[in-house]
């Protein structure tokens, strides 16, 4: 089981961006983005210094116009994607990236909204003198307790032993002076408080703009930061990654679902490193590549050939299918079990697990086909629940 991931602000280094643009189509892929973005990204990326490229509204765009042009070099092909991904993640911005790849809005609604997105969280960071501080070990029960004691946010939870605070800089200051037992703290360079409640201005401004954003459901399971569950209704990715910009990333969550699918390789996008690394102390066992450098294209294939299995949902229209967002037991709804019709909006039935339950509904309806699971069965993150027709169209 392959997993891509693509990765957030702080990933992109001075001048990473110089051997990608020695290939012609590369330098041309991106010239057509950053016109779409209103951004130089190949200047950013090979000749601004490391104050330029961390100014949010430059490294946003830089990130995901990166990642969509890398992709379609390890895959000149995309449909060939299908054939091989099986889930794709991307860690706070990078989730526009993931959910381009997986086929819910196209590349150019994507540099649309990041340009936007940037713009908007700098505007919001200028409000309020805020930051984001990386506490580093430490017990989590204890660096939590710390957090809500000095009203900060765990903006980012990336996995054992690495949680973001994030907050003003007094009640940073405050950490600092009586930081968690065992952790160190790391002030971030970042220009604020991102996903927290001081970004909720820049929620506001692009969610508006999104309300003009066609979507298309994922052909690829794209695991939500919001909480690590796997979504399949584009509306919802869509709704999703607007509201992540004041919401804590949970990475920690999407590496377990990623556990819960069986990954066994996980390719990480350029500007490559930050998630791998995560992901190496995080999932033993699981074999990583960091997509650095294009003389690393062909390696990166023969990976992608080595875990690749495909995507559960792509030879399906993903309308037609409804899928578990998370790992746990289903629980069939009586009226939807006695239904040969599902209204759009209809409730299925709930997945629960240990950590929570989750209502299942049908965003678009249709004639049931086939239950491919029956009330009471185990389930696994992506794993399809019902088949559906458009009405009329089944016979």
């Amino acid at each position: 089981m392959l997993v891509i991931v693509a990765p957030g602000q702080g990933a992109q280094t001075p001048g990473f961006l110089v051997p990608w643009l020695e290939d012609p189509v590369f330098a041309a892929r991106l010239e057509w983005l950053s016109t779409v973005a209103g951004v130089d990204l190949a200047h950013h990326g090979t000749v601004s210094d490391a104050d330029t490229i961390r100014d949010t509204k430059i490294a946003q765009p830089l990130l995901v116009g990166t990642g969509l042009v890398a992709a379609l070099e390890l895959f000149p092909h995309p449909s060939d994607a299908f054939e091989r991904v099986g889930a794709v993640a991307g860690h706070s911005v990078g989730e526009l990236a993931a959910a381009t790849g997986a086929g819910t809005i196209t590349a150019e609604q994507a540099m649309v909204l990041v340009r936007e997105r940037g713009n908007a969280m700098a505007a919001a960071a200028a409000q309020t003198p805020t930051g984001m501080t990386a506490v580093l070990g430490g017990n989590r029960a204890e660096v939590l307790a710390a957090l809500a004691e000095h009203g900060l946010t765990p903006a980012n939870d990336n996995g054992p032993g690495q949680i973001v605070a994030a907050g003003t800089l007094d009640q940073l200051a405050a950490l600092a002076a009586a930081p968690p037992a065992k952790a160190r703290l790391l002030p971030l360079t970042v220009a604020g408080a991102f996903h927290t409640e001081h970004m909720a201005p820049a929620v506001g401004h692009v969610a508006r703009l999104a309300k003009s954003v066609s979507v298309h459901d994922p052909r690829i399971p794209l695991i939500s930061n919001r909480d690590g569950h796997v979504i399949h209704d584009g509306v919802e990715v869509l709704k999703r990654i607007v509201g992540q910009i004041a919401s804590p990333v949970r990475w920690d969550l999407c590496l377990d679902a990623m556990a819960d699918l069986g990954v066994t390789g996980i390719l990480e996008m350029p500007p490559a490193g930050t998630l791998t690394g995560i992901a190496k102390r995080a999932l033993k066992g699981v074999e990583t590549f960091a997509l650095k450098t294009p003389d690393q294209l062909d390696d990166a294939r023969a990976f992608c050939d080595k875990h690749g299995e495909g995507s559960l949902i792509h030879a399906t229209p993903t309308w037609r299918m409804v899928v578990s967002p998370s790992k746990g037991t289903f629980h069939l709804d009586s009226a939807a079990a006695e239904a040969d019709v599902l209204e759009a909006g209809a409730t299925l039935g709930d997945v629960a697990s240990s950590r929570d339950r989750v209502v299942i509904t049908s965003a678009h309806g249709g004639e049931i086909v086939e239950w491919l699971v029956e009330d009471g069965d185990p389930v696994s993150p992506g794993q399809p629940l019902v088949r559906l027709h458009p009405v009329g169209s089944y016979s």
